[in-house]
């Protein structure tokens, strides 16, 4: 009674504090106008003096530019510096000698297409594509605050966007399938695996204040979708409307009311219909013959699961328990909501009860189960399963907005909704006619897919044309609002984001028309008058040289050593760590070393502990969504190639790939190393100074293998190595 009475005071006090819905703002003229938001239309492609440099329509608008400035475009760059550039572009990985023997052999004038094509359909390209998308989602392997806890399954989250990009997955099915991939394509796993996109949220899962918890999730969701998707910095809004950009604080939980009926669900199996049920009839049997040992095992670890419910149970606030005691049929929406978040801290398993037990009552489980386990062979195996998010099947809890974004001080109630600027009315909600959810995500999904929305399509063009020149056409891939950068070549974003749309929101087709223009294959070449100008290169005016990225260092090395495992897929690798690194929640070092060199998308992201040659390279911070990275320059970098044991380990590895053929003089050994570390071949200085150190070397060692380890070493720290030209 006293519990029932406390829970009616806090529900009456919360209503209380709700108020009404103030008047509409008006947005002021600039607001209104603001680039972002207006329609996408078609320009006219410009005319321009030097027609002789245009290849396609991406450089007659970036040479109008030009030109109205004086300035003059670079050259092309050599056959060579493109391959590697593209190679590194689109797969992350350098090309081999014979693929760049190949191009410099071949003199047709479709040999540059040839190799842009053959790139993107290469397995490598999604890997490497990938990267860039899992920055923006926040993907990470494990849960984030103290515990740091892994998350066993959402690398199907990682491979479902590596299979997209390498097939093309049209950009509007790909932003569909993870807004709401479960409500609009129930029969597909891979889609209701791609729903893991708002799963990626840091989590505190013993948290005991869950409505606090819940508040937080759901504000992380709401800012990562705004950013992502939107290039919007929603966050900004959750206190107050926005103080710059034509965002209201009720837009922020108009957005965030989509996601107000999302719980967790870390057991989604990825079967069809059919499988489920034959899989269940399997269980059935199972079930049906082990039903008295299984009877008795539970009987067994009984008081230790009581146990363990009562200390959760007891450290929840009243309110959570009354959520945990109240019939099924009497639970709110929100109650529902809480009663899922709730339900892990209050229920174990029989196995890990079984840990519990002690004395007789451990030897009797013993026993028990080895007389389980001769039913092993009509045990049907566990169903694959991925963890993702869904809706429950109750109705949503009404959405408040919160003074300064606290979930005890609700303001006035609102529906899902878009940004008012652009749509004021409440969103249009249609249940899904299949398959469990609200249809909130859906309405959701379909208005950020739709070709005439002005924020998602801009932005996604805008970020492949950011992966490919190290700037975009906006600066800030994220934040196409008034405190980001406003378009260098706004006509150009436009006519870009069109073509996008018309040809399927094809990637690879938006990739090979950046990678066949003049734009892209000039040289990095430093010009004085036109650095004058344009000092931060925002006309494109040449390409940007940039250092690699830590993970593509990482499998550029493992490639030119010959150590690198191709395989695909599957759940994260955990390659050697430093000695000294302590990490919490636990790192297993891979017995099998082939396992360590794949590929670094697999590398196992640890929330709380960045793979430490990544970190040295920038690795973002998983906690949030990463646009661009950062591109420092610091002694811990070249410390981490110099003195890491795995980078020695792989500079033997070159070093016995350039000593392959006894046969070899000195000089081809040099000319091998080259051409597998920089894709050419020395100059004779080069040539002349390795030649001089390897002998000097020799006569320090004796050791000609040490010697050629020592400059396979040097090779792999050099800087023509480490940046993309």
């Amino acid at each position: 009674m006293r519990k029932s009475l406390i829970i009616i005071g806090i529900a009456v006090a919360v209503l209380a504090l709700a108020g009404t819905e103030p008047k509409q703002k008006e947005f002021t003229a600039m607001q209104k106008r603001w680039w972002a938001f207006q329609p996408i239309s078609k320009p006219a492609v410009p005319a321009v003096k030097n027609q002789a440099w245009v290849r396609n329509d991406i450089d007659a608008f970036i040479l109008a530019k030009l030109e109205a400035k004086g300035i003059t475009p670079n050259a092309p760059a050599d056959k060579i510096t493109l391959l590697r550039r593209a190679s590194l572009d689109l797969t992350g990985l350098p090309p081999t000698p014979d693929e760049v023997q190949a191009f410099l052999a071949d003199d047709s004038k479709d040999a540059w297409l040839k190799v842009v094509d053959r790139l993107l359909s290469s397995q490598r390209y999604g890997e490497r594509w990938a990267r860039h998308w899992l920055d923006l989602a926040r993907y990470s392997d494990s849960e984030g605050f103290k515990a740091d806890e892994t998350r066993p399954n959402i690398w199907r989250y990682r491979d479902y966007v590596i299979r997209s990009f390498n097939a093309d997955k049209p950009y509007d099915r790909f932003v569909k399938e993870q807004i709401a991939g479960d409500e609009l394509y129930p029969g597909d796993p891979q889609a209701l695996v791609a729903t893991g996109f708002s799963r990626h949220f840091p989590d505190e899962s013993n948290a005991r204040n869950i409505m606090q918890r819940r508040q937080e999730l759901l504000q992380d969701v709401t800012d990562v979708v705004g950013v992502t998707f939107m290039g919007l910095t929603m966050g900004c809004a959750k206190c107050h409307d926005h103080k710059f950009d034509p965002i209201l604080q009720k837009d922020y939980y108009r957005l965030q009311a989509f996601f107000a009926n999302t719980r967790i669900e870390d057991s989604a199996a990825l079967v069809s219909t059919e499988q489920k049920q034959a899989y269940q009839q399997k269980r059935t049997v199972w079930e049906e013959q082990t039903k008295t040992i299984r009877a008795e095992i539970a009987k067994l670890v009984e008081p230790a699961r009581k146990q363990f419910y009562k200390d959760g149970y007891d450290k929840f606030p009243p309110e959570i328990q009354a959520a945990l005691d109240i019939p099924a049929d009497q639970r709110t929406p929100f109650q529902w909501h809480m009663y899922y978040k709730a339900k892990p801290q209050v229920e174990i398993t029989d196995e890990a009860a079984a840990k519990k037990l002690k004395g007789e009552p451990l030897k009797q489980y013993k026993a028990l189960n080895a007389q389980l386990a001769k039913f092993d062979s009509i045990k049907p195996a566990d169903l694959p399963i991925a963890q993702t998010m869904i809706d429950n099947e109750s109705e949503a809890p009404k959405t408040h907005v919160l003074s300064v974004a606290n979930y005890a001080v609700p303001q006035y109630e609102v529906e899902p909704g878009f940004l008012s600027i652009l749509d004021p009315a409440p969103a249009a909600i249609t249940k899904p006619a299949a398959g469990n959810g609200s249809g909130r995500r859906s309405a959701l999904a379909n208005w950020l897919a739709d070709p005439n929305n002005p924020l998602s399509t801009r932005v996604m063009v805008n970020r492949v044309w950011h992966y490919h020149f190290g700037r975009g056409i906006v600066g800030t891939p994220s934040d196409f609002g008034v405190m980001g950068e406003r378009p260098s070549q706004p006509e150009l974003l436009d006519y870009l984001t069109t073509n996008f749309t018309a040809n399927g929101w094809s990637v690879k087709k938006l990739h090979r028309m950046i990678l066949l223009s003049a734009t892209y294959q000039q040289s990095s070449n430093y010009n004085e008058a036109a650095a004058k100008v344009d000092p931060d290169n925002k006309l494109f005016w040449h390409f940007q040289r940039r250092r690699l990225e830590g993970e593509t260092v990482r499998d550029s090395i493992l490639q030119v050593s010959g150590a690198l495992n191709t395989k695909m897929y599957g759940p994260g690798i955990f390659p050697p760590l430093p000695p000294g690194v302590i990490t919490r929640g636990g790192w297993n070092t891979e017995k099998d070393t082939s396992e360590s060199n794949r590929r670094s998308v697999y590398v196992f992201v640890r929330r709380n502990t960045r793979y430490p040659m990544f970190e040295s390279f920038d690795m973002p911070d998983t906690h949030e969504s990463c646009a661009r990275r950062n591109n420092t320059v610091s002694a811990g970098q070249a410390l981490e190639l110099m003195n890491n044991e795995l980078v020695l380990g792989w500079a033997k590895d070159l070093a016995k790939r350039v000593q392959n053929d006894a046969g070899m003089s000195p000089a081809s050994q040099v000319e091998r190393a080259w051409k597998l570390v920089y894709a050419r071949a020395p100059q004779a200085d080069e040539t002349k100074a390795a030649l001089d150190f390897l002998q000097q070397h020799d006569q320090i060692t004796g050791n000609r293998q040490t010697s050629m380890i020592d400059l396979c070493h040097m090779l792999l720290n050099s800087n023509e190595f480490l940046h993309m030209n």
